[in-house]
């Protein structure tokens, strides 16, 4: 059952934010829904960060004739585990996104014009800096859990790190200390396929590149499934509306992916696509640090991790070297290994296989 109607909200903050790059960025907007009541003592705040390509709306519908909830419309509402007649849930837009905050789709106060690829390089720390803007101007002077997955797990780590005294738990789900060489290649696979699109024009395009950000998506969409669920899902089953010795004749999963990436491109912006796969790039907990244990020295919060086993994205290795860290920090950590098939997207697909430990470790935490 869905949460029910709810209304994004935008606000803006007419200040200059520094970024990690020294750039200045302002003003600034951030779109935001929020689900529930702020309780009186504002002790009941929950923020969920959403992943790359996620936005503000969390869960229930901007009107009835909405077919689709938001992207985790299951665990937001009374009784589930977000229950929203115990917490304030707050889901906020990313700054460098498309869906409201300012990003490179916004107008440059400068110019008036589009920014485009005037906008600056934003991390995943500058994400954070912003949410805090938000967080004050709610009143709350410490959240009750920052909770996400993917890019929204790398958001849930820099509260814990930068703004320790913010928060009073974290649950980080599939995410990494630092991606990889081989996650950043396939960004990087991805940014050519947008680049090598002569509509993009250096990003002064009109309209979206389709057939480069189809192409860009489908690279991505490939890294959050695994072997088994593809497999399982097409297995080597060719269209039914080719013949199969087409030379433009596709398998099922060829069909899928060429239909999840155009599909994308109705939704979702070419230039903000690659700002954020750039910050998924940069990311590093121990940016500024000589080492993780100094990056993960402030913690004060009680932090749970969740991995899949199916992950080869961010595989649990690169979360157990984290938690590994914690422990020997002797901070309050919860680990959890899952076992899915459904690879990096397990956080958002199989929410039932984490909720009865997020529950109760939720219970346990005193504001």
């Amino acid at each position: 059952m869905s949460y029910g109607i709810v209304t994004e909200q935008i606000t803006t903050f007419d200040t200059e934010l520094r970024l990690e790059s020294g750039r200045i960025l302002g003003p600034i907007d951030i779109a935001y829904e929020t689900y529930g009541t702020l309780n009186e003592d504002r002790s009941n705040a929950i923020l969920v960060t959403h992943a790359w390509t996620g936005s503000a709306h969390l869960a229930g519908r901007y009107s009835e004739d909405e077919k689709r909830g938001g992207w985790w419309d299951d665990i937001v509402g009374p009784g589930c585990l977000l229950d929203t007649d115990r917490y304030f849930v707050i889901c906020s837009n990313v700054i460098g996104s498309c869906f409201g905050s300012t990003g490179p789709t916004s107008t440059n106060p400068k110019t008036g014009k589009r920014y485009n690829l005037a906008f600056p390089v934003i991390t995943v720390r500058d994400m954070v800096k912003a949410q805090t803007l938000l967080i004050d101007r709610l009143g709350i002077k410490k959240l009750f859990c920052v909770l996400g997955g993917s890019m929204g797990g790398m958001q849930a780590l820099e509260w814990a790190t930068q703004y320790p005294d913010r928060i009073a738990s974290a649950v980080v789900l599939a995410t990494t200390p630092r991606p990889s060489a081989q996650a950043i290649s396939l960004n990087a696979v991805a940014r050519w396929a947008i680049f090598n699109d002569p509509t993009w024009k250096k990003g002064e395009y009109r309209k979206n590149p389709k057939d480069g950000l189809a192409l860009a998506r489908g690279i991505g969409h490939i890294t959050f499934l695994s072997d088994e669920s593809m497999t399982a899902k097409f297995g080597r089953r060719f269209s039914a509306r080719d013949g199969q010795f087409d030379f433009f004749g596709q398998f099922e999963v060829e069909r899928y992916l060429n239909y999840n990436g155009y599909n994308f491109v109705d939704r979702f912006d070419a230039n903000s696509f690659l700002y954020l796969a750039k910050a998924l790039d940069l990311y590093d907990v121990a940016a500024g640090c000589e080492s993780m244990e100094e990056a993960f020295a402030p913690v004060s919060a009680p932090m749970q991790f969740f991995a899949f086993t199916s992950d080869w994205l961010y595989p649990p290795a690169q979360t157990e070297e984290m938690v590994d860290t914690l422990n020997k920090l002797g901070k309050k950590t919860e680990y959890h290994l899952i076992t899915s098939a459904y690879g990096h997207d397990a956080f958002l697909l199989e929410h039932q296989t984490f909720t009865p430990m997020v529950r109760q470790f939720l219970e346990g935490i005193k504001p």
